[in-house]
Formats: C-alpha cells, sequence, structure tokens
C-alpha cells in the first residue's frame, strides 16, 4: 500500500480508531486465539482503523516474534476491511526491525513510538524518524510524546519526509500544536494527518476538534465500544448534548479512576474488556493489575455509560 491511500482511508474515519489490548493466557504468553477474536469484534463493532501493538497493546512487553505474530492475526482478523497499522519503537535499528517485520505481517501502516530511553536533540530525532521511513514502504505517523517532543520547524521537516503521513499527540500541549498546525498549513501544505493522541482522548477531543484535528485513538473502544462509538458519532453531527452527558457521566468518571494508579491506561483497559467477557488475561510487568475496588468501581462507570445510551433511544 502506498502512501496516499492509507491517508485517504484515515482522513474522515467511519468510526474511532481501534487500539487493541494484546491478549495473554494464564501463563502470560500471547493469546493469538482471542486476540483475534478481541480485534474481530472491533472491526464488526465499527472501527475505522486497527492500531495494533502500539500502547494500549503493550507494544514495550512484546518481543519480535510476538509482535509479529499478532500484526499477522490483527491483519488476518480485519481481513482488509479497515487499515492495520502497527507500532514500532526503540533506538533506530530496532525501530526499523520493527518496521521491517511489521510489513512482512501485512500491515498498512506504523505508528512510529518515541525512541528508548534518550532524550535527543531535534536534528537526532529528525533523522530517527527519516530513517524508519525509509526503511519499508508502509506509511508512517510519527507519535509525539515524553522524550519525543517536536518543534513546529521539525513537524515540517518531518511533513516534507516521503512516508510520514502525520503527527498523533499525546503531549496535550495545545499551544504547541497550534504552532505546529499552522507551520505545516503554511510551509508544507497538503494531507498531512494529526491525531489526538492523549490517554481517553474523547476527553480532549472537543479542545482538539477547535485545532483542526478529527482524529482520534479510543482505547474505551476496547470494552464499550458502543459508548465510543456514540461519541465519535456525536461528535460528528455536531451532538453537543449528548456529547456533553457521556463527557459527564461516563468519561469523566473513567478518566478520573485512571489517574488512580500508574499503568492504568492499559491495565484498566484490560481489566474492562475482561469485565465485558472476553479473558485476554493480565498486563505484563511492568504494568500492574487494578486493585479489585478500582475494577469495581470501573464496572460501575461502565454501567452507567450504557444506562446513559439507554436513555437516549
Amino acid at each position: 500500500m502506498t502512501p496516499a491511500p492509507l491517508a485517504a482511508r484515515l482522513d474522515i474515519p467511519s468510526g474511532p480508531l481501534f487500539f487493541p489490548v494484546t491478549a495473554c493466557g494464564p501463563d502470560g504468553s500471547v493469546d493469538l486465539d482471542t486476540f483475534r477474536t478481541h480485534v474481530r469484534r472491533g472491526v464488526e463493532a465499527g472501527a475505522a482503523a486497527v492500531f495494533a501493538c502500539c500502547g494500549t497493546g503493550e507494544f514495550h512487553a512484546l518481543t519480535p516474534e510476538e509482535f509479529e505474530a499478532c500484526v499477522r492475526a490483527a491483519v488476518e482478523a480485519a481481513e482488509g476491511r479497515v487499515p492495520v497499522v502497527a507500532g514500532a519503537g526503540y533506538g533506530t535499528a530496532l525501530a526499523v526491525r520493527y518496521a521491517r517485520l511489521a510489513e512482512a505481517a501485512g500491515a498498512d501502516g506504523l505508528l512510529a513510538m518515541p525512541p528508548y530511553l534518550v532524550v535527543a536533540g531535534q536534528e537526532g530525532l529528525l533523522r530517527h524518524y527519516r530513517e524508519v521511513a525509509a526503511a519499508t514502504a508502509l506509511p508512517v505517523i510519527v507519535y509525539q510524546r515524553d522524550n519525543a517532543v517536536f518543534t513546529p520547524e521539525t513537524v515540517v521537516a518531518l511533513a516534507r519526509t516521503d512516508g510520514i503521513i502525520g503527527l498523533k499527540d499525546g503531549l496535550g500541549d495545545l499551544d504547541l500544536m497550534q504552532r505546529v498546525v499552522s507551520a505545516v498549513r503554511s510551509e508544507a501544505p497538503g494531507d498531512f494527518l494529526y491525531f489526538n493522541g492523549l490517554p481517553t482522548a474523547e476527553q480532549t477531543q472537543l479542545a482538539y476538534r477547535a485545532l483542526g484535528v478529527t482524529l482520534y485513538s479510543s482505547a474505551v473502544f476496547c470494552f464499550a465500544p458502543e459508548i465510543a462509538l456514540a461519541f465519535h458519532q456525536a461528535l460528528r453531527a455536531g451532538d453537543d448534548a449528548l456529547v456533553a452527558k457521556l463527557l459527564d457521566g461516563f468519561y469523566r468518571p473513567f478518566v478520573e479512576l485512571r489517574a488512580q494508579g500508574r499503568g492504568y491506561a492499559v491495565s484498566l483497559v484490560k481489566a474492562g474488556v475482561r469485565l465485558r467477557g472476553l479473558d485476554v488475561g493480565e498486563v505484563r510487568p511492568p504494568l500492574h493489575e487494578p486493585s479489585e475496588d478500582h475494577v469495581k468501581q470501573l464496572a460501575e462507570v461502565i454501567e452507567r455509560g450504557y444506562a446513559l445510551l439507554e436513555e437516549t433511544k
């Protein structure tokens, strides 16, 4: 697949962007059958794309062999109905290796995550992502967060790089994002994509939408796809009343619960998938499982969210 088709498929999504968890069995090994079921259910529920083995999918905890097997399983489960984008990260050499494994497994694109450990300057970051983009024919979305934060000038250079089609923001600096969008619009006009990549992105999507950022990741879609889809449709339709109702009654309580534990942006989501009837196992270390009380509170938040949907019928 060339960059243009993926960008076009992502540009105006029909549903949320789905970031599946990676299923594990009782012994901690990857459970590919359950993972396929998870991905297939997400696609059938209305996901516009599958982002496999990314942050919510515990990319950091997967071996290269597990990563390739999971990406291949996601491609099989999606059956070409929606694009599959795979994570790639660590230092440049390993990021290139993961990119090539994703290409071999049939992925349609890459989400290039921050390099491991080092805090690099803009010149080094630009070189890193250009080498990842040059390593395969897959289109690349660059993930801004943690130790990979870009100036507007660097994002302009990324936008001018063959194969790089977008920027996912997990930083949340709206002033910086406004300057980035303005700089790219002025100096590298074209179909460069922007994604809100903050945890539980729905909570901040009204602010990002004001900047022209309409694409966002949805971890909630993993365990409450009907709620995530209803929110997505309400945003697109301008149904501000439903957006506010879901933010106040579901998303804000969920975000406040998520804030009670480190790593809950992943482990609480995985617990949510289990609560909805699919045993995807536990998170791998260094993440840890939510407490029993927090899982109980999560069940109550999910129940409240679905009750809100019933009220709108």
